[in-house]
């Protein structure tokens, strides 16, 4: 049993603390009261804060003997927890007290099993402090982590006990449950990635934390209405957080702005500026059948009182007054606030730094503390792993350095061996031009000291490349130090400089009477005449360029520090085209004149500092890995092949498939002999030796057509829309955004409407597979393209659904609001998923993963994670379609080129669609993005009209394979037995085996 007995400890209390008790419990036709009878006593219960500051011993009634041989002698059932949660009904309200319908119901519930995580997680904490073991903590900009409750009961294995307690009480588990708001700290496939990896490292015992931002209104919940998609706040803290402990004696300071001053004593200090209070607010982490409970640390952000200005207030200047207040607080209001307005990319900065300054100086504190006032900083690497969940946590590098140099009075070389052998870096994107880049301008002005330190990095790399490669050869040195340099278009350091100068003269060519500046082709010996077409790594990217982590892979698309194509340089060589839409000659010689010469913002490259901070890099899939190496890194890889590695995302087996597909897990267990699986996923495999049973085969359709039947009911209520639970039912669920291309999959929908009407009643029915197409996922509200999506996916839905003539044979539904909880929902039920990324642009992904879990057949490109999930399922169950990731490149060369013919099948749907088809929308914007060679917003950028063909094709062949339901069974069962690799168990020992070295430690 991995509890501990809070509720043993809850009798006490309720015996010797409260001042009333239950004396009746009692329902009448629906309405639940409680009934009270009071008492005086005198009593104390005492919970220790888990906290980086040293406490005042408190005397605890409850001794930690006394806890213990409640650990060890009593077994929580379901009358006790009945107590426990009237208990907390009466004592911890957040209702009156007549009632106790669902939603207090919840918060009690709740409040119930966070006792229990209470006693396992300070015990936790208390042997990871007496040991002082060496802890891994994850810096994550977001924690998806979905609804806590039937989670957290399941890894304590008392899921039905909690039931037939509340079935006692006049509720049903599953109805107490489905209270609960989804947690709104995070957006998609990065958040979820970091909370799957926390609910591993609490089942494998591994000593670690988790730090983010505690966000009031996270990124917004989604509202379709006619005209698409509209943004509200979410609400998800309205009613208070059951789960989340504040900790008002664990605040950190955190400055903005201000200067940078030079003591006597040679130490930099920064000075003035704004004054910030974060705040650590603590969420309990339970593993699953172990007492390890583990904590994620949010930070709120608040001043002291003292900076409310009483005086303006009083006069009337109310806005003045609460100027700091509102200031400070808003840092933690929205999860990627937009940042179009300097305001907005200054607020974004706020956040980053905020994650990092305050979670350092936390964790040194236990470090500090740890040591016992002897502290040997060289070993503290020995005793910290940080890793940077993305390049949101960047600030780490430079704030550790100046904790370590300013406070703690290191040199420069020992704070920066200490930092470089403390940090690593998983990098979530594929693109070059859609690293993190941040202006030094408003970084110089938000973090002075931070810029100086920074600068003194890409001194020391200037100096670490030029060790390395010497400099007898200038022209490959520049070109390295360029392309490797954290700050970007900057002049070498005045040390340096010597070693790149030029010579004056300019080499020069007569083609006119003007002087030219010799094209580099020329010096490089290639043919000047040469058509000048951008390079793919050179090529403009629409301003909405792609995270490569799965669904929010980190960055919303207007956090990418993008160069849009409107205000890139030109290059020197010249963009084919032109010149002849500008009426001139092509192969006439453009004249640059050097005073012309754009002049090219200052920038901080995040990505660049991660890797030279950090002792690790890793991708998150094995292409995606490998594309560092040779692509976005090549040059560091040269430099520190050691670095760099690749770990394999997974998700946690308890959540998605487990806890949220309990037809199917049963099943699995039956099967198998044992329920190891859940946290030996490798025992799925035995499952390919029944896959063509048909007893397997039968109880399988039936778990799956009742998570069909679920769905359908769920989308009734959501949508007004009726499904069919016997069609097929086809998922595309994840973040909108052009890369991830919703619009192939619903251009293909088309295709297959339009068909259908060109065909009698017989035809259509013999022809096509009857399917429910399901859409779900955010557009950022600042992305407009996105948002079309939605809206046309919309329009798309409210036609065929109400044609008369298609009726069940085909749907299209778009769920609003997607989340973690809808997810748990819609996977079990799923029979086709669609992972259709445009190759090479996805890093991993991880809802393809869970949709295997589950028993779902996949359709998709080899991008990501899905070229090792087809090599796991076996190529027969795995539906492979489109242009490979080493063809990318060359295809938007050849469309540059104006070399591209359509598919007349591609055509004709476009066409179909502007025409009205779906509505009067005026949808030639989305259209147009497909068509012409080149220009802003326009080529076809993903491949859409190049990959269509090949997806209707395979969409045929997806048909032809349901139509066999014995042969789609079969594939079903291989796709949940070839899952077992991509476990976030598996993922997490790779982390603590090779980058934190990090080793369990279990609770007796």
């Amino acid at each position: 049993m991995a509890t501990f007995s809070c509720y043993a400890a809850t009798a006490v209390l309720s015996h010797r603390r409260s001042n009333s008790r239950l004396i009746d419990f009692s329902c009448r036709n629906g309405s639940c009261k409680l009934f009270l009878t009071r008492r005086r006593v005198n009593s104390s219960f005492y919970v220790k804060s888990v906290s980086s500051e040293p406490k005042q011993e408190v005397i605890d009634p409850i001794t930690e003997e006394g806890v213990h041989s409640y650990q060890s002698s009593f077994k929580p059932d379901a009358a006790s927890i009945a107590s426990s949660i009237k208990y907390h009904a009466e004592f911890t309200p957040l209702f009156s007290p007549e009632h106790f319908e669902l939603p207090k119901a919840f918060y009690a519930t709740a409040q119930s099993v966070r006792d229990a995580l209470i006693i396992n997680w300070n015990a936790t904490y208390d042997l990871h402090e007496k040991m002082n073991v060496k802890q891994a903590y994850y810096l994550s900009m977001e924690f998806l982590q979905g609804r806590a409750l039937l989670n957290s009961i399941g890894n304590l294995e008392l899921s039905g006990e909690y039931a037939e307690a509340l079935k006692k009480l006049g509720h049903s588990l599953e109805s107490v449950a489905s209270q609960e708001p989804d947690a709104a700290l995070g957006n998609g496939g990065l958040g979820r990635l970091a909370s799957c990896f926390l609910d591993s490292l609490a089942t494998l015992n591994y000593p670690a934390w988790g730090y983010g931002l505690r966000y009031k209104y996270g990124l917004f919940k989604q509202l379709i209405t006619k005209d698409g998609q509209e943004e509200v706040a979410e609400n998800w803290l309205e009613m208070g957080n059951p789960w989340e402990i504040v900790r008002n004696d664990v605040s950190y300071p955190v400055k903005f702005f201000g200067k940078v001053l030079t003591g006597s004593d040679g130490k930099s200090r920064w000075i003035g500026g704004e004054d910030i209070v974060a705040v650590a607010c603590d969420v309990p982490i339970p593993g699953y059948k172990t007492k390890t409970t583990i904590n994620l640390r949010l930070w709120s952000t608040k001043v002291p009182s003292e900076q409310f200005d009483l005086y303006a207030f009083n006069a009337g200047e109310h806005t003045k007054a609460c100027e700091a207040k509102v200031n400070a607080e808003k840092i933690c209001y929205i999860l990627y606030p937009g940042d179009e307005s300097t305001e907005g990319k200054i607020l974004r900065l706020k956040q980053q730094y905020t994650l990092c300054s305050a979670s350092l100086q936390d964790i040194i504190a236990r470090f500090e503390k740890r040591s016992g006032g002897n502290e040997i900083w060289e070993e503290f690497p020995e005793k910290v792993a940080v890793q940077m969940n993305d390049t949101h946590p960047t600030l780490c590098i430079p704030e550790l350095m100046r904790i370590l140099m300013d406070f703690k009075g290191m040199s420069w070389e020992k704070a920066w061996s200490i930092t470089q052998r403390t940090v690593a870096y998983t990098n979530h994107t594929v693109l070059p031009e859609a690293l993190e880049k941040w202006s030094y301008e408003l970084m110089q002005k938000l973090l002075p000291r931070h810029v100086e330190i920074i600068e003194m990095i890409d001194e020391q790399l200037i100096q670490d490349i030029i060790s390395e490669y010497g400099t007898s050869n200038p022209e490959m040195l520049e070109k390295k130090v360029n392309a490797m340099r954290i700050l970007e278009n900057f002049d070498l350091p005045a040390s340096l400089a010597d070693l790149f100068a030029k010579p004056e003269e300019i080499l020069i060519h007569e083609t006119s009477d003007e002087v030219v500046p010799v094209d580099e082709d020329e010096l490089e010996g290639k043919d000047p005449q040469e058509e000048k077409v951008v390079k793919p790594e050179q090529a403009p990217i629409p301003p909405k360029m792609v995270r490569g982590e799965d669904e929010l892979e980190g960055k919303d698309p207007q956090g990418e520090k993008v160069v849009k194509p409107e205000q890139a340089p030109i290059p020197q060589k010249m963009v084919q085209g032109e010149d002849e839409l500008e009426g001139k000659d092509p192969q006439e010689e453009k004249v640059v004149k050097p005073e012309q010469a754009p002049i090219l913002p200052k920038m901080v490259r995040m990505a660049n500092l991660c890797v030279v901070g950090g002792h690790a890099v890793n991708g998150v899939a094995e292409i995606h890995s490998e594309i560092v190496k040779k692509e976005v890194f090549n040059d560091f890889f040269q430099l520190w092949p050691e670095k760099f590695q690749n770990k394999t995302n997974g998700v946690t087996p308890r959540r998605w498939i487990h806890f949220c597909n309990p037809d199917l897990s049963t099943i699995i267990s039956k099967w198998i002999g044992t329920e190891d699986w859940v946290l030996n996923t490798e025992k799925l495999a035995e499952l390919q030796k029944f896959a063509d049973n048909e007893d397997l085969q039968i109880e399988w359709r039936a778990a799956k057509r009742s998570n069909k039947i679920k769905v359908a009911s769920f989308l009734k209520d959501k949508t007004g829309y009726s499904v069919n639970p016997d069609a097929m039912f086809d998922i595309q669920v994840k973040r909108i955004h052009e890369y991830k291309r919703q619009l192939l999959n619903l251009l293909g929908i088309v295709y297959r409407y339009k068909k259908m009407k060109e065909m009698t009643a017989a035809e259509r029915k013999e022809k096509f597979v009857p399917r429910v197409c399901i859409f779900g996922g955010k557009a950022f509200a600042t992305y407009v393209q996105a948002k079309r999506i939605v809206k046309f996916i919309t329009d798309v839905g409210a036609t065929i659904n109400h044609d008369p003539d298609i009726a069940d044979l085909l749907k299209v539904v778009f769920v609003p609001d997607y989340n973690v909880s809808v997810a748990e929902l819609l996977i079990p039920a799923s029979e086709l998923s669609q992972h259709i990324s445009t190759a090479g642009m996805e890093a991993s992904g991880t809802s393809n993963m869970k949709f295997a879990m589950n028993g779902c057949v996949l359709i998709g490109t080899l991008d990501g994670a899905n070229v090792e999930i087809r090599e796991e399922v076996g190529e027969d169950n795995f539906f492979l379609f489109g242009a490979k990731a080493h063809e990318i490149a060359a295809l938007r060369i050849e469309r540059a080129k104006g070399k591209f013919v359509p598919d007349e099948r591609f055509e004709e749907v476009k066409e179909f669609v502007r025409n009205g088809a779906f509505g009067p929308y005026n949808y030639d914007e989305l259209m147009g993005s497909l068509e012409g060679n080149e220009g802003f917003g326009r080529a076809d950028y993903f491949l859409v009209g190049k990959d269509f063909p090949s997806y209707i094709e395979c969409q045929e062949k997806v048909d032809d394979a349901y139509r066999d339901q014995k042969r789609w069974t079969k594939m079903s069962i291989l796709n949940t037995a070839g899952s077992f690799k991509f476990s976030s168990d598996r993922t997490i020992h790779e982390y603590a085996k090779d980058i934190w070295c990090i080793k369990p430690v279990e609770l007796p």
